[in-house]
């Protein structure tokens, strides 16, 4: 019997100018990099790379909608081809960056409404694939992205979110009570729950006190045995 520890990522959103990444990256294993859509600057995604690469912190890219104002988390109808030009670019945007600062962009994960959309639509979630080249993917468990990327021979990773509610195995809606936590302790013991589902679980960058969140997630997680390393190796 392979006695190993079980390992499991621990992925943040950053660079969308509202959390402190620093603090983050020194907690983390993956970081999503927003990619100007829904927020960050070419001077935020550097200094994020930067970091990263200088902590050995995995780089996404945190692809959205163009919605600067509803932080890309107000619903789209964007057409194929433009959402996949879209995702181009901000991914191209962030690889070029990331290896300027030594480090590469790994995987793709798109944010907000894009990634409530990719669960079940089909054309929006081959328009991500097409924009994001070769990238493994991260994703929502039973999503249309993930079975549609392992169908291209992608490598997929799923996650969960211990500072969400869930019922019916959907996250509940933000505005409903129950959808999002609050408490440390409850977030760090949901993640030891979703863990042994999961590759990575995520904590929102963007949530008053992430960074004390993330800490007791990643205590609870090593205190129940886990290994916390970037999904894939």
């Amino acid at each position: 019997m392979d006695e190993r520890p079980r390992s499991v990522d621990l992925n943040a959103d950053l660079g969308e100018e509202v959390t402190d990444d620093e603090g983050l990256l020194a907690i983390v294993t993956s970081a999503n990099v927003a990619c100007g859509f829904h927020a960050g600057t070419p001077e935020t995604m550097r200094a994020v790379c930067a970091e990263a690469a200088r902590r050995g912190v995995v780089v996404g890219a945190q692809v959205s909608y163009h919605d600067r104002e509803g932080f890309g988390r107000q619903a789209r109808d964007v057409e194929y081809a433009v959402l996949r030009d879209q995702v181009a670019e901000q991914v191209g945007v962030l690889m070029a960056i990331a290896v300027s600062e030594g480090t590469r962009v790994r995987y793709v994960k798109p944010h907000g409404a894009l990634y409530h959309r990719v669960i079940d639509d089909m054309d929006q979630a081959e328009a991500v694939l097409a924009g994001s080249a070769s990238l493994a993917v991260l994703g929502f468990p039973g999503s249309r992205l993930l079975r549609l990327a392992a169908d291209a021979g992608r490598a997929t990773y799923e996650e969960g979110f211990p500072d969400r509610g869930y019922a019916g195995g959907r996250l509940l809606d933000r505005g409903r009570p129950g959808a999002l936590l609050a408490d440390p302790g409850a977030i760090a013991a949901q993640a030891v729950r979703l863990a042994p589902t999961v590759a990575s679980v995520c904590v929102h960058g963007d949530a008053p006190g992430a960074v004390d969140r993330a800490r007791a997630v990643r205590r609870a997680l090593e205190g129940a045995g886990y290994v916390v390393a970037p999904f894939g190796g």
